[in-house]
């Protein structure tokens, strides 16, 4: 089954085929689908986390369907060892959080998709996710090592469960990723 790696010059490939994948996201205890991935590849996966309530951008909002403070942030910074190598910004709506408990840090085996799914708000088959290529601001530039004005691949992602849009996703890449999809051809 294809899967997520980091080779020996640092590439991390990121294989949306396969990343959403339950046994994935939880392989050998693993709290999530970057966890798992790391450490298939012989790496050293950690992650800071901060967890709040409060406003989702505007179009985030609208998204999600959420108004005023009636969102669960989960801000992490990424690592492979001491090197950062992702920003990512999840939203979700307050009554998602709360029935998936999500809103402490260590979100236990699979992550946050997996509590999801344990509620209720299984995720299915599809995700959509846009990627764009901008400008990095000053603090995306410095936690990243990047230099002033570097682009950034960002990852849209949305997560939806019967219609419902129960998560945005927002990946800022570093340097040395490739990215796979599929797409069906009929």
């Amino acid at each position: 089954m294809p899967s997520n790696s980091i080779d020996s010059t640092g590439t991390i490939l990121r294989d949306a085929r396969t990343r959403y994948i339950t046994g994935q996201r939880e392989e050998g205890g693993a709290h999530g689908a970057f966890d798992a991935e790391l450490r298939r590849s012989g790496r050293t996966p950690r992650t800071e986390v901060e967890v709040s309530r409060g406003a989702a951008p505007a179009d985030v909002a609208e998204l999600l369907g959420v108004g005023g403070d009636d969102a669960v942030v989960r801000t992490r910074t990424m690592y492979d060892g001491d090197r950062v190598i992702q920003l990512v910004t999840t939203y979700i709506p307050v009554d998602v959080a709360q029935a998936a408990g999500i809103e402490q840090v260590d979100t236990g085996v699979g992550g946050i998709i997996s509590r999801m799914k344990d509620a209720g708000y299984d995720q299915g088959e599809t995700a959509i996710e846009d990627i764009e290529l901008r400008t990095a601001t000053s603090s995306e530039s410095s936690r990243l090592g990047l230099p002033e004005g570097a682009e950034v691949l960002t990852i849209n992602h949305i997560g939806t469960a019967d219609g419902r849009v129960v998560e945005v996703t927002q990946h800022v890449l570093g340097k040395g990723w490739k990215l796979r999809y599929a797409a069906p051809l009929a």
